[in-house]
C-alpha cells in the first residue's frame, strides 16, 4: 500500500480550506482517509497551519511520504527540521552549442 500524506480540499468556493491528511495514494482527493494530523487555511489573516505533531512525527517514521506542499508546511510549522534541499532543481542550465 502506497500511503501518502497530503491535503484534502473543504471549505467553500474561494474559501479554501485543508485537512492534512494520511490516505492510501489510491484514493480519491476528497475520498476516505485513513488520519488526520492537521489543517491549513491560507486565507486566514496571519494563516492558520496546525499540526499534532506526535501523529506527523509517527507517520514520517513508519515511512509516510509527504508531498512537497505537506513538506514545507511541516518545516513552517516546526514539526521538521529543513533539509539542506527540499526537491531537485526542476530547470537546466543553459547549453553552450557555440564552440
Amino acid at each position: 500500500m502506497a500511503v501518502k500524506m497530503r491535503l484534502m480540499r473543504m471549505g467553500d468556493k474561494k474559501n479554501p480550506q485543508y485537512r492534512v491528511v494520511v490516505v492510501d495514494s489510491r484514493k480519491a482527493a476528497t475520498g476516505e482517509y485513513i488520519e488526520c494530523v492537521g489543517n491549513y487555511h491560507p486565507t486566514a489573516n496571519p494563516v492558520f497551519i496546525s499540526f499534532d505533531a506526535d501523529k506527523a512525527k509517527d507517520w514520517l517514521s513508519k515511512g509516510v511520504q509527504p508531498t512537497d506542499t505537506v513538506k514545507n508546511l511541516l518545516v513552517k510549522a516546526g514539526v521538521v527540521e529543513k533539509p539542506t534541499k527540499l526537491s531537485p532543481s526542476k530547470t537546466k542550465g543553459k547549453k553552450n552549442d557555440k564552440e
